[in-house]
Order: C-alpha cells, then structure tokens, then sequence
C-alpha cells in the first residue's frame, strides 16, 4: 500500500507546499490603508480594501495610511503683515494621502510605513511657510474680517506644494489671530466710534435726502403745473390766433378794398404781439417759480450740512471736556494722596522726636541715679572708716554731730545735682515731670544722709528736730501786723 502511494507523495508534498506559500502570501488590506506589494514586477500593486497574495521571499508588503489627518499649523515666532503688524496665527489643517495611483505613489517615496502622527509631523513646516507667505500678503483688518477668504488663500498656496508629495488638503481653520500691541483690541474700539460716527452721519444724509427728494417733489409738481398752465396758455393763444385768422379772413372776403386790407394787417400784428406778450409772462412766471424752488433746496441743503456740522462740533467738544474733567480728577486724587502722606510722614517724625527725647530724659536719670548710688556707697565707706571715731565724736555733744551733718550737706546736694548742670536741655513730657526731678535729687540726698547716719549709729533727724525745738523755745515770738493798710 505504501510503495503505491510513493510516486504520489512529490505530488502531495508539491500541493502542500504551494497551500502553505498561498497561505503565507495571502494578505488583506483596510479601507483607510494601501498595501503596496513589490518586488517581481517594476510597478507594484496596490491594494486598498481588498484582498492579494505576494509571493513570499520574492516580494515585499509595505503600508501607506490613507485615513484623515490633522495638521496644527502655529506661527512660532511673529509674522509682519503687509501693514507691518507683528501678528500670530493658530489654524488646523486636515489632511490626507490622494486616493488616487498617481498620489499614493508619490505619498509612498515619502511617508511609507510612517504613523499618522510622524506624517502630520512631517506636513507641519511646509503648512506653516505657507501660512506664513499669505500673512505677508494681507493686512491686520483683512486676515480679521474675512478669514474664510484667509485660509482660502492658504490652502490655495499649500496644495501646490503638497500635490507634489501626494497630499491633499481638506480643509484649513483659522481659530486664533493675535497681536503683540493689542492693534486688534484697538481696532475694535476704532471700529465702535466709527460705526456711531457713520451711523449719526448716515442719519443726517437720510434727513438731508428726505428734504431734497421733497423738494424735489414740490419741484416736479410745480414744473407740472406750470407746463400745464403754459401749454393751456398756448392752446388758448392758438385758439386767439386761430379765431383772428378766421375773423381776417371774414374780413377779407368782406373787404375786397385796401382799407380792409391794412385793418386785417394790423388785426394780425395785433395777435402776434398779444402772443408774444402772454409767451414771454409765463416764461417769466415759470422762471421765478424755479429760482424760487431752487433758493428753497439750497437752503434745506445748507441748514442739513450746517447742521451735521454742529452735531460733530458739539460731539467733539463732549469728548474733549470729558477728558479734562478725568485729567483734572486724576490730579486732584494725586494732590490728596500726597498731602494724606506728608502728614502722616510729619507724624511719625514728630513721634520720633518725642520718643528720642524721652529716651533722653531718662538717660539722664540714669545716669544721675548711679552717680548717687555711687557717692552714696562712698559716704558709707567714709562712715565704716570712721565708725571709730564715733565714740570720740559723741563726746562732743549731739550739737557738734549736727553741724558736722548741716556742713556736709552742700557738699552731699551739689555732688548728686553735678550730673544734671552738664545736660544743656531737657525737654519733659506730661504733668509733674520737674517736680518728679527734685524729688529724685531730695531723696538721693537724703539716702546718702541715712547711710551716714546708720554707719554711725545716730538718727539725724530725731538729733536736728531736738535741736530745732530747744532753739524755737529759747526765742521771743514776734508777731507782725499782716494787715494792709488801705
């Protein structure tokens, strides 16, 4: 059984081989992708949506994207209009490969096997030379007004460029447009005043068209009218001319003599001049009633300019005396400011001062407390050295300790006041400040008695008011008569 299926197994093996190579050719395309297969013939194929075989290890498959793509076109640095503006743009294009042979060959040398992205990427500078150009072109208020025209225009420049590169461009937005002096926030307000300048002039146009299509009414109805009184002028001339005709002619059939002749002669002389006469008042009739309309349409034309003129007049100064009130304003505010922060700079010197001068004060205080302190420590050395002498002194009776103690006492006052005749002012804040000062000098002088007196071992005060009193007793009392004398 096997050796009669040997010379069929080259043909089974040929068979599998060939599925398994149409197996692995086999390849199915996207809608949105072109599979291109090359490699065996010069032009590959193209395959968009449908199905192919290639054949493996002689051809090669590679993918070309043909979805939509979007494109931010970005000026990165300022681009000067035609007007010299320095302007910004932010547009977004969208893009995608021709669908065609020819684009999708031209596509293929140059963004085959890329991701949408990379070719966006690729497409960003070309987009923005282009956009860049028309900006150059085109001025501030055109690119803002009319925008669609704008990215008209770039598309237009752009797709020269990129049908050669097998691109073709869908649409193109302009989303932003800004400037580097705020011209375009300038222009608005520009374009505000002069909507209500044209709007108020446009009124008085309209005014001023209402009068003089009125005026021109009146006009044509009187030259109506005059016309139609000038030809019933004329009917009724011929009418006269045509009955003086048929008169002469009764005349002449009549007169068959010359003085019937020269009457008919002068009947027709007559007519004529009559005719001639009327012509020549209605004429001047019709003549006056046109200067007369006339003088009315200048004056209505002069009183609508006159009149659109003192409205603009009387706008501008509106405007004008608005900014010198704001001026005036703005300078009174300043004037306030800066008086509010004089004073509140004098007050703080003026603060500074007191407080310095206080720290002055009390400096000097100071330094009068430690030289008491001082004196008062050496009074009390001088009594601890003398306390042996104590004994002795006591001998002599409290009334030599007391003019002892009355002869120290300058000397004690005019050590502890030396300090303050060194000071040239004082300046002193409050109440009760310069009494607070002697009572400072009465009680150093009076600490350093007690420590000269403890340092002996005496009350002074009990020793001076025993002496004061024995002298009171000893003296007559004299009584003065304090009674004025009037």
């Amino acid at each position: 059984m096997m050796k009669d299926l040997i010379p069929y197994l080259p043909i089974v093996l040929g068979v599998i081989a060939l599925i398994t190579l149409l197996c692995a050719g086999y390849v199915k395309s996207p809608p949105d992708q072109a599979y291109i297969i090359s490699g065996i013939k010069k032009n590959g194929r193209i395959l968009i949506g449908r199905a192919g075989l290639k054949v493996p290890f002689f051809e090669r498959l590679d993918k070309l994207y043909l979805g939509q793509m979007t494109v931010d076109i970005k000026t990165e640095q300022s681009v000067p209009t035609n007007d010299f503006i320095n302007v910004n743009v932010d547009a977004v294009a969208k893009v995608r490969i021709s669908a065609n042979p020819e684009g999708i060959k031209l596509a293929a040398k140059n963004f085959l096997n890329m991701r949408p992205e990379r070719i966006a990427a690729e497409l960003q500078d070309s987009l923005q030379g282009n956009m860049r150009e028309i900006i150059g072109t085109l001025s501030l208020k055109d690119i803002n007004t009319d925008r669609d025209s704008f990215s008209d225009q770039v598309m237009m420049k752009a797709a020269k460029d990129m049908d050669k590169l097998g691109i073709e461009i869908l649409s193109c937005n302009i989303q932003n447009v800004t400037d580097e002096n705020g011209l375009i926030r300038d222009l608005g307000a520009d374009n505000t005043s002069l909507i209500k300048k044209n709007a108020a002039i446009a009124k008085a146009q309209a005014d001023r068209d209402v009068a003089i299509a009125k005026a021109q009414a009146d006009k044509a109805a009187n030259d109506a009218r005059v016309e139609a009184d000038t030809v019933i002028a004329q009917r009724q001339n011929e009418l006269a001319i045509r009955q003086a005709e048929l008169k002469v002619s009764a005349d002449t059939k009549k007169a068959e003599a010359d003085a019937a002749y020269e009457i008919q002669r002068q009947e027709q002389q007559k007519s004529i001049q009559t005719a001639t006469v009327n012509a020549e008042i209605a004429r001047a009739e019709r003549d006056a009633e046109l200067k007369k309309q006339n003088v009315e349409v200048t004056k209505q034309m002069l009183d609508a300019e006159i009149r659109t003129r003192a409205d603009a007049e009387l706008y501008r100064q509106k405007q004008v005396a608005e900014a010198d009130l704001f001026r005036r304003q703005k300078e009174a505010e300043a004037q306030r400011y800066e008086r509010e922060q004089n004073a509140q700079a004098q007050k703080i010197a003026a603060e500074a001062a007191r407080f310095a001068k206080e720290q002055e004060a009390e400096g000097i205080r100071a330094v009068g407390e430690a030289e008491a302190s001082a004196i008062r420590a050496k009074a009390v050395a001088e009594a601890e050295g003398i306390d042996k002498k104590a004994e002795a002194m006591r001998k002599y009776g409290e009334a030599a300790v007391i003019e002892m103690v009355m002869n120290a006492l300058p000397e004690i006052a005019k050590n502890v006041a030396e300090p303050l005749s060194k000071v040239d002012k004082i300046t002193m804040y409050g109440e009760g400040n310069s009494a607070k000062l002697i009572s400072d000098i009465v009680g150093s002088t009076t600490q350093i008695t007690e420590g000269f007196a403890s340092g002996m071992g005496l009350d002074i005060k009990t020793l001076l008011i025993g002496a004061l009193g024995g002298k009171l007793a000893t003296q007559p009392v004299i009584v003065e008569n304090t009674k004025d004398e009037n």
